[in-house]
């Protein structure tokens, strides 16, 4: 007879298909504001998970990263990777897959492409770090660099911080036509800008978002006054950094996880010593936030493993009233555990019956 796996050697697969059904379901700014509240709520518990710096492997051309995770319940990771030059071939410069798994049996409980997710989760994370650290009463964001990412961002920080007005600005003039026409019509006035200094005229918040892998100065000191706080999202691996070392001196910085943002963040330009302020620190209330109104705040963005787990957590607990998964067969599952060599051979002669 044909092999009939268990319901526990099933996994749910939640295909590309599938999340763009689920994004669409919830909504994507509804989608995002829970993302930030799963991914807030997972800082307050900070001390209970697994921490690394991302396992990276670099090339000349790019970067392939495992960023794993634990709550001691739930193990979690993200596949991703990191690849400036695949715009020119047609292909995302960043592409993701995610699972979680039982921590009591180590069997897989979903696998889920994170290619969108990653996009959803980057926007949600900066928009939740900007609520507590970015001036009160903001309206304004400049949005550098207008690529894959620049929408989520945009809608993260309307649906999360309230941000009224975007204003645009990339290297590539198509790139700023391409985020413009998708922002159109979803309650943002949207300003497209033809140099960075047009863009962060009158912003309150600053975000980067630059793909290419090299030690750039997307903002320059000169270009940053008092009483802003700025998003650093693409600053993030050896090497890759966008902002002036100056501003770094004149800012209050707040990281995730300090030892990763040291090796991949902006702050990989200054000395091991230099102080910064974990996030979750702000958001438990044993560290302080914004000072005063005066300082300029960064949040120096690279993601963390606790963000992807929030995120796969929260994506598997839609999946049982949704429907959108399909089912795979990838856990050997043998009647009697110890004969998985039998259950081979037993699937050979019923193949040949």
């Amino acid at each position: 007879m044909p092999h009939t796996p268990s319901r526990q050697a099933i996994v749910p697969f939640v295909s590309v298909d599938n999340m763009m059904r689920l994004v669409l379901h919830i909504g994507i700014e509804r989608m995002m504001a829970d993302l930030a509240a799963e991914i807030e709520a997972d800082f307050c518990r900070w001390p209970l998970f697994d921490k690394t710096p991302r396992v990276a492997s670099h090339s000349d051309v790019g970067v392939i990263e495992l960023m794993p995770t634990s709550d001691g319940e739930t193990y979690g990771f993200k596949y991703v990777n990191g690849h400036p030059a695949n715009m020119k071939k047609g292909l995302q410069t960043v592409t993701a897959f995610g699972l979680l798994a039982d921590v009591a049996t180590g069997y897989p409980l979903m696998l889920s492409e994170m290619t969108i997710l990653t996009a959803l989760r980057t926007a949600a994370t900066s928009a939740m770090a900007a609520k507590w650290l970015a001036p009160k009463g903001a309206t304004t964001m400049a949005m550098i660099g207008n690529g894959a990412q620049a929408e989520f961002q945009a809608l993260a920080f309307k649906a999360i911080c309230g941000i009224t007005e975007v204003r645009l600005y990339d290297i590539d003039p198509a790139a700023t036509r391409k985020c413009a026409t998708n922002l159109a019509g979803r309650g943002l006035t949207v300003v497209s800008c033809t140099s960075p200094e047009e863009a962060i005229l009158g912003a309150q918040i600053i975000t980067t978002c630059t793909a290419d892998k090299q030690l750039a100065t997307i903002l320059s000191d000169n270009m940053v006054g008092a009483g802003v706080h700025i998003n650093a999202v693409g600053g993030d691996c050896p090497g890759k950094t966008e902002l002036h070392h100056d501003i770094l001196l004149r800012a209050q910085i707040f990281v995730e996880y300090p030892p990763q943002t040291r090796i991949e963040g902006e702050i990989q330009q200054l000395p091991e010593d230099h102080p910064v302020t974990e996030l979750w620190q702000v958001i438990t209330g044993s560290d302080q936030g914004r000072r005063d109104a005066r300082e300029i705040t960064l949040f120096d963005s690279v993601g963390f493993a606790i963000e992807d787990f929030s995120t796969l957590r929260y994506v598997h607990s839609k999946l049982r009233t949704t429907g959108l998964f399909a089912e795979l067969d990838m856990i050997a599952d043998p009647d009697d555990p110890r004969d998985l060599f039998g259950m081979i051979l037993r699937a050979g002669a019923a193949r040949a019956a």
